[in-house]
């Protein structure tokens, strides 16, 4: 970690001084050398860095949106080459070149924040060691720093020191351990609910796409990291960490909140609610919720679910959203959208597979499994096994029988019509 952090040795001259910068304004407040002091400071750095960082965190949700409207030609590549790998993967690309989206957009806050982290660590490790650092080459500071304690344990101390080198630092390696253990699961769960929350609720699902496929190992790859690696950190690098997670968590929370991902959960929630704001008041009351009913009524028929169960519980509502954003009162959407639900409503029910091919046989054509006419009538059906009741295989006449007419067919013997015998045999 130490070589890691030499190659940002030229950010550590910046770091130190803006630490020295608010230590100077929070030591006022809290005593130079309290522990308060220091560690507020890494937590005003890390605010600090993370609003240097608001324009990649836009071009992240604007590469995150990019990706939600290919998410239907995605699909159409995995169909089309479903059975081979490479060409998806290839068409995949060429897609994403084509449209400028990409999907590695994400990891750029985390990337961006990377030499500030190793900086620190840098500035950390230096103090804990005795060495001047950057802006930090006063003894008298590097001593203060090195004292400051956050609940007993001393910013430049590590979970996998020492005891002789954590009572160096007059501290007890209980109480470090204790802390740091502490914080290392704080930054691990925060991270795995503020990406869990990502896929949840602000991630269409009903596409699966290469992106989500990273999301969904960021989820569990990044809280792994931070458990692994974090026994090494000081614990003002634990600060910085816990700090920036929960920064991420709350600016995800209202990213989800107030711009959710079309066709997502957070989406359906959001149209909810707005859809409350609007039948309570009649109208859209904020310009920003104006351009979101604008964008809905502009998309048409590509509506997602969201958008057209928003646009149907406003028509109900007898609201009509307009091209500029805007409702009005209208009675006819109203009568739309009930008659609409009425025909769905009345349609017929599904038959069964038995009750469509009984439609589809002809009138005319029997069933083997049918009754005969003489069943039918409550006559019971007479068979060829019964004995002493033959049977004719032709209607019986109702005069007296003509002559030459054939014979009843004895018991065993075949009926009708017999075939004359050969000569030879009389």
């Amino acid at each position: 970690m130490d070589t890691i952090a030499s190659f940002f040795s030229f950010i550590t001259t910046p770091v130190s001084w803006v630490i020295v910068q608010f230590h100077s304004l929070y030591g006022m407040i809290f005593g130079p050398d309290t522990g308060w002091a220091w560690g507020l400071s890494i937590v005003s750095l890390v605010v600090l860095i993370r609003i240097c960082l608001i324009p990649l965190f836009v071009k992240q949700i604007k590469s995150t949106r990019n990706m939600q409207v290919l998410q239907p030609k995605m699909k159409a590549i995995q169909e089309r080459y479903k059975n081979d790998k490479q060409r998806q993967s290839e068409e995949m690309m060429k897609l994403y070149k084509e449209t400028g989206t990409n999907p590695l957009s994400s990891c750029l806050p985390i990337l961006a924040q990377s030499p500030f982290f190793f900086a620190l660590y840098h500035v950390l490790s230096s103090i804990a060691s005795g060495k001047t650092v950057g802006v930090i080459d006063d003894q008298r500071l590097l001593d203060s720093a090195r004292q400051a304690h956050i609940f007993g344990a001393p910013l430049a101390a590590k979970f996998m020191d020492s005891a002789d080198k954590v009572a160096s630092l007059n501290a007890s390696l209980t109480d470090v351990r204790i802390v740091t253990a502490i914080m290392i699961v704080m930054m691990s769960a925060s991270q795995f609910y503020t990406q869990r929350q990502l896929m949840t609720k602000n991630v269409d699902l009903t596409v699966k796409t290469p992106y989500m496929q990273q999301q969904k190992m960021l989820m569990y790859i990044f809280p792994l990291i931070f458990a692994v690696t974090g026994v090494n950190f000081p614990v003002g690098v634990l600060v910085y960490w816990l700090t920036t997670n929960v920064w991420t968590m709350g600016q995800q929370m209202y990213v989800i909140n107030q711009n959710p991902t079309p066709g997502s959960k957070a989406q359906d929630q959001y149209l909810q609610r707005l859809l409350k704001t609007i039948t309570t008041h009649s109208e859209v009351r904020s310009r920003r919720k104006r351009t979101i009913v604008q964008a809905i009524v502009a998309k048409g028929p590509d509506r997602n679910d969201n958008e057209r169960k928003f646009v149907t519980s406003l028509a109900k509502a007898g609201l009509a959203a307009q091209p500029d954003g805007t409702v009005i009162k209208s009675d006819t959407a109203a009568a739309e959208a009930e008659s609409g639900a009425a025909a769905r409503r009345h349609q017929p029910k599904r038959q069964t597979k038995a009750k469509r091919q009984a439609a589809a046989t002809p009138s005319g054509t029997d069933k083997p499994d049918q009754p005969k006419d003489s069943e039918a009538a409550g006559e019971p059906a007479k068979t060829s096994l019964q004995k002493g009741e033959p049977q004719d295989t032709a209607s019986k006449p109702t005069g007296k029988p003509a002559a030459g007419s054939a014979r009843q067919a004895k018991s065993g013997q075949r009926k009708g019509q017999q075939r004359p015998k050969h000569p030879s045999k009389k």
